[in-house]
């Protein structure tokens, strides 16, 4: 019902910027909360940014608030993660997610059905 593909992911100096993408398809209703997630090996998938696309309402990592910063475009039906100011501990595969509803609970997983394949961001210092 759903099909997420992520892209955008790649190699950057500490300091640089990097924009993720996640191009979307399917029913809206069961998109209508999008998100991204991050993850290194050995240790669990963490919630980086949320919205609610039908309120335009956004909810942030506080290791991530101020430097990254996540919007959608109706029109092409696609997700952006916009990250600034990265730094090495932001090195992770990135995943696209989506739900119908996740309440105050953003970054827990479980609120989210859908997942794209990943994409990888590897910050050096």
């Amino acid at each position: 019902q759903v099909q997420l593909v992520e892209s955008g992911g790649g190699s950057v100096q500490a300091g640089g910027s990097l924009t993720l993408s996640c191009a979307a398809s399917g029913n809206t209703y069961m998109r209508n909360c999008m998100g991204w997630f991050r993850q290194v090996p050995g240790k669990e998938r963490e919630g980086v940014a949320a919205i609610y696309t039908c309120g335009g309402s956004t909810n942030y990592a506080d290791s991530v608030k101020g430097r990254f910063f996540i919007s959608q475009d109706n029109a092409k039906n696609t997700l952006y993660l916009r990250m600034n100011s990265l730094k090495p501990e932001d090195t992770a595969m990135y995943y696209c997610a989506a739900g119908p509803w996740f309440g105050g609970f953003w970054s827990n997983k479980s609120r989210y059905y859908y997942w794209g394949q990943g994409t990888q961001v590897t910050v050096s210092s």
